[in-house]
């Protein structure tokens, strides 16, 4: 195998490619992402990122992602054949203020550009690597790598030859064409996201979108007795459609984009099979509702790309890849379970709202039943069903669970004064061990039997609470807090006097809850190989 290849070949450049090279790039890992397309598809497919998939991209330090998203608007309904409003407005950010956005070439920064136009025709794989043939203008090329991910959607080539099953039904009572249109209606006003008619028969929803124009929209057009393939296939019977289903004059100024979209509900039987990987579409499509598609998608990649990268460096073994597929595997079984039962709750009251939980947020996505993370203070249940969707609990936190955040911590010592945040400290490359302890007194035992921790992959935080003196003091530690409002011991549930030590993982997933120094090795053992972790 020809060594200067990049030794990960990603293919797919939507939201989980992109995030798959983030991941690996800020890892130090060469990547060649590709896309079949020649140029960027224009206009927005999943546009809502949920509370957990900002995370993320605070994490890989994406902040474009917060900048230029907008608060999802209220969702108004209307009597019949009339744009007076029906009951009261619904939705919005009905669990803080999260914007829409989408994912810049953020890329670029780490020299990873995406190669539009580039297709993967086949592939081959051995103990060793993966021997793909590419074809660019019709040019084909083969390419020799280590590992390959299938981020390619439903229609992908690589879950195909694969011989993945994918399994799951088609939905042909719940068709919806969707697409960007600009238009202006007398009386529509963009403050809110309408949706007239309903499912049962036929309806439409518009939501504003600066970003196609100032008279740009975002339509679903639904319903059982209209005809989905021929409006998605004649312009002219899309305005003609439109116009129908809004009570009011409209003026039709551009159609940007359209698509059908059948409803599919399908996974795969296992998210691997060797050296190659499947992701997003590729792995997983459900129905829309709830909004869950997009960031399970980036969310596939994000526990992929830190596990990968520790494989490719050498560092773990490649056995610790065989945990993408059994901690997403229940996410994503779970996932598609929610997202049906609320479009069965649609198609059964001719109601396209979601209903609102917490669950959506998916903040309670977790993976305590994985073979890697380590619990010494929960008492294991054999038999106990996962609930790997589980609605977030702050009065529980286990190993596996969402780390959570916690503001105004004071960095002290080091000449460093910052208020910052636990989750400024976490980042895609390497673990963050928390340690939290009554004195950095007590915290010396602990730091010095994890000095020797290789500090690109592995990073220590000292936690004291707020009655511990302020003091610069030196310390082996990577950065010393204090907790002066105790958020970080009410959000980590610890007590002041007492001594915790949580290992964050490189996905902000809770890794480790343990006693002391001997429990984050053991958690270790775990991750990387046997030669590195004897070093420590």
């Amino acid at each position: 195998m020809n060594n200067i290849h990049p030794p990960v070949l990603i293919v797919g450049a939507g939201p989980a490619g992109l995030v798959a090279a983030l991941s690996l790039v800020q890892n130090g890992v060469r990547v060649r992402i590709i896309d079949k397309d020649p140029n960027p598809r224009i206009g927005q497919r999943g546009p809502g990122i949920w509370p957990r998939s900002l995370e993320l991209f605070n994490f890989l330090n994406v902040p474009e992602v917060n900048d230029r998203g907008k608060l999802t608007p209220l969702i108004r309904s209307y009597k019949p054949g009339t744009l007076e409003p029906l009951g009261r407005n619904f939705g919005g950010p009905a669990y803080g203020s999260y914007p829409s956005g989408t994912i810049p070439p953020h890329q670029e920064k780490f020299s990873c550009s995406v190669e539009m136009g580039t297709e993967l025709l086949s592939f081959e794989q051995s103990d060793h690597g993966v021997t793909a043939v590419l074809a660019k203008n019709g040019i084909s090329e083969t390419f020799d790598t280590k590992w390959m991910i299938g981020a390619d959607g439903a229609k992908g080539v690589v879950r195909k030859q694969l011989g993945l099953m994918f399994l799951g039904e088609t939905r042909d009572d719940a068709w919806i064409v969707t697409g960007d249109i600009r238009l202006k209606g007398v009386g529509l006003d963009r403050v809110y996201w309408h949706r007239f008619g309903n499912f049962h028969e036929r309806g439409i929803s518009l939501r504003p979108t600066d970003e196609v124009g100032e008279d740009g929209w975002q339509f679903f057009i639904f319903g059982q007795k209209l005809d989905m393939t021929k409006i998605a296939q004649s312009e002219e019977l899309l305005f003609q459609t439109i116009d129908s289903l809004i009570p009011t004059e409209v003026t039709f100024n551009k159609l940007v984009w359209v698509s059908e979209l059948r409803t599919n509900i399908r996974m795969v039987n296992k998210f691997s099979e060797g050296r190659v990987f499947v992701a997003g579409d590729a792995a997983h499509v459900h129905s829309p509702t709830g909004g869950q598609g997009l960031n399970s998608s980036v969310q596939d990649t994000f526990n992929l790309g830190w596990k990968l990268a520790l494989v490719a460096k050498g560092l773990a073994d490649k056995s610790l890849l065989e945990t993408y597929n059994a901690e997403r595997f229940p996410v994503i079984s779970e996932m598609l379970n929610m997202t049906t039962s609320i479009l069965n709750h649609a198609m059964k009251t001719g109601e396209m709202t979601s209903r609102r939980t917490p669950i959506l947020f998916m903040l309670g996505v977790n993976c305590r039943s994985s073979s890697i993370v380590l619990d010494e203070f929960v008492i294991p249940v054999e038999g106990k069903p996962i609930n790997a969707y589980g609605v977030l609990d702050e009065g529980h936190l286990e190993a596996g669970d969402r780390a959570p955040d916690a503001s105004n911590m004071l960095q002290v010592g080091r000449g460093a004064s910052d208020v910052k945040t636990l989750f400024s400290l976490y980042r895609p490359w390497y673990h963050t061990v928390l340690v939290f302890v009554p004195s950095l007194v007590d915290a010396t035992p602990i730091l010095g039997a994890l000095e020797a921790f290789d500090k690109s992959v592995v990073r220590l935080a000292v936690i004291l609470p707020s009655s511990a003196p302020v003091t610069a003091v030196a310390s082996p530690a990577d950065h010393v807090f204090v907790d002066q409002e105790s958020y970080a011991h009410l959000a980590y549930l610890v007590e002041a006097n007492h001594t915790k030590v949580f290992v964050i993982r490189p996905d902000g997933v809770v890794g480790a809850i343990v006693h002391g120094a001997g429990g984050v090795k053991k958690y270790f053992s775990r991750i990387f190989c046997e030669s590195n972790v004897s070093r420590l």
